[in-house]
């Protein structure tokens, strides 16, 4: 049984991962698919389901761990061990590749253009957070936190901007609070400057690893079995339904990570996880299964292995552009033109990342951090 639960875990971060992958590397000469695109404010596609999942498989995972069983020493010790490296990589490979050819030559990328908040700094701040919260809260407490912390973002939206202004891309609270701690050299730039992982925006995500680590902690207590997986898909229903009702007055967004966002990434996440259980656990079946726990195994590696590989093909010169966009421009489009030769190149990038966790896979390593 323990081996299932752990497999099942297994799927949903690789099917995380993978989707992920797709999202962040469509192919060149075509827009993607509106639906294979982040909304660009309010709203919900597909894409933006990747990140809150990873984070929920992240709290899920803490679940299995030694986090109530650890000394003192040995929990802060890994918690802040952990936490620091997933952040460092995170500015790290905001970094990388260190500079750029210019017509000059190669000028060095310098400290003060580097972004620093993003996707690992925030799963890292998410992590740190949520596992103080569940060594040392019961269920009850952890609800009343993740209740306190959704609210208390939506208040703090509502109240910090003029009621025009609150739920804007440039005038809500985030803005000044991450220009005032990181300075604006230090932000993402291709949306207004606005940074969509800066640190107010972290508040309700770290709901997204408590509810993650509930759902695995439930699961182990009780076993994957059918009451579980039904529990899940109620809940998760549930919270989709809450999620559409509070949409009006607090709407779904991502980019801003609303309270509702929150509500209904862990409703779909929970639908998925019992879809999971009864696909994996009580009908033991096997399509597709060994594709994604592969991906699964190893998912902050291949995430970060993935930024490394985008890096380089789009760095590489071909045919008076980069290997990347000759690849989209010159190979794809010309045979499957517009959105699915973009998505095409996406899914051929996301195998050849695959390709790199089945050898990680093959000689049992697991990398972690």
């Amino acid at each position: 049984m323990e081996r299932l639960r752990f497999r099942s875990l297994d799927v949903f971060r690789g099917m995380a991962i993978a989707l992920m992958i797709i999202v962040n590397t469509p192919g060149a000469g075509s827009e993607p698919w509106p639906v294979m695109d982040h909304a660009d404010w309010f709203g919900f596609t597909a894409a933006d389901i990747v990140f809150p999942s990873f984070l929920f498989a992240v709290g899920n995972a803490m679940a299995f761990g030694s986090l109530k069983s650890a000394s003192e020493s040995e929990f802060w010790r890994k918690t802040l061990q952990r936490t620091a490296i997933i952040f460092a990589l995170g500015i790290l490979f905001h970094w990388f590749p260190f500079g750029r050819v210019t017509d000059q030559g190669w000028v060095w990328k310098v400290w003060g253009e580097v972004r620093l908040p993003g996707v690992l700094q925030r799963i890292a701040l998410c992590y740190f957070f949520a596992a103080i919260a569940a060594r040392y809260l019961n269920v009850r407490g952890l609800l009343a936190l993740s209740a306190a912390l959704l609210m208390g973002y939506w208040a703090l939206l509502l109240a910090t901007a003029p009621p025009e202004l609150a739920l804007t891309k440039l005038g809500n609270i985030g803005n000044t609070v991450d220009r005032f701690v990181f300075g604006l050299p230090h932000l993402y730039h291709r949306d207004y400057d606005f940074d969509p992982e800066g640190l107010p925006g972290t508040l309700p995500a770290i709901v997204n690893v408590i509810f993650g680590y509930l759902a695995g902690r439930y699961v182990r207590q009780q076993g994957a079995g059918r009451l579980v997986a039904m529990r899940y898909l109620g809940i998760g229903i549930a919270l989709c339904i809450a999620a559409l009702a509070l949409d009006p007055f607090f709407p779904i967004g991502k980019k801003l990570w609303t309270s509702s966002f929150v509500l209904l990434t862990v409703g779909i996440d929970l639908i998925v996880l019992a879809g999971l259980i009864g696909w994996i656990d009580l009908a033991a079946k096997r399509f597709g299964v060994r594709f994604f726990e592969i991906f699964g195994r190893n998912p902050i590696f291949i995430y970060v292995f993935a930024i490394i590989l985008d890096r380089i093909v789009n760095m590489i010169p071909a045919g008076g552009q980069s290997l990347w966009k000759w690849l989209g421009n010159g190979v794809v489009q010309p045979v499957l033109p517009g959105p699915p030769g973009s998505l095409l190149c996406a899914i051929g990038f996301m195998l050849v990342c695959w390709l790199m966790a089945w050898a990680l896979d093959r000689r049992n390593i697991v990398i972690k951090f």
